[in-house]
């Protein structure tokens, strides 16, 4: 059996892999002690996630609500399973159909 710990990792380094694949350089916040997951850097631009799962088709987000912390842009993802990962500004419910697939994103963040 998983923990969530393990499960939370796992799809954090999912993406962090796909965000490397695209160029840009992510650091991880260790055991998510802030608002983001990973940092990513790229072309002087910086972009925070904080990054979830679920397998339900409604993902209920308690967290950070706006859309920066500190001048950088914060999004969230939420990875429903099945190469769905939706990312988008913060908001306190997500449908798996609603924000972009992280996907188009990273294709339009050369």
């Amino acid at each position: 059996m998983v923990n969530s710990r393990q499960k939370g990792y796992r799809v954090e380094r999912k993406i962090r892999l796909l965000m490397e694949k695209h160029k840009w350089l992510v650091i991880r916040a260790g055991r998510s002690l802030g608002e983001a997951d990973l940092i990513c850097l790229k072309s002087k631009k910086c972009i925070l996630l904080q990054i979830k799962s679920t397998k339900k088709k409604k993902f209920y987000y308690y967290g950070h609500m706006k859309k920066d912390i500190s001048g950088f842009p914060f999004y969230l993802i939420v990875d429903f399973g099945y190469g769905n990962m939706r990312i988008l500004p913060p908001t306190s419910i997500v449908a798996s159909n609603e924000g972009e697939q992280l996907k188009e994103f990273l294709a339009k963040t050369h």
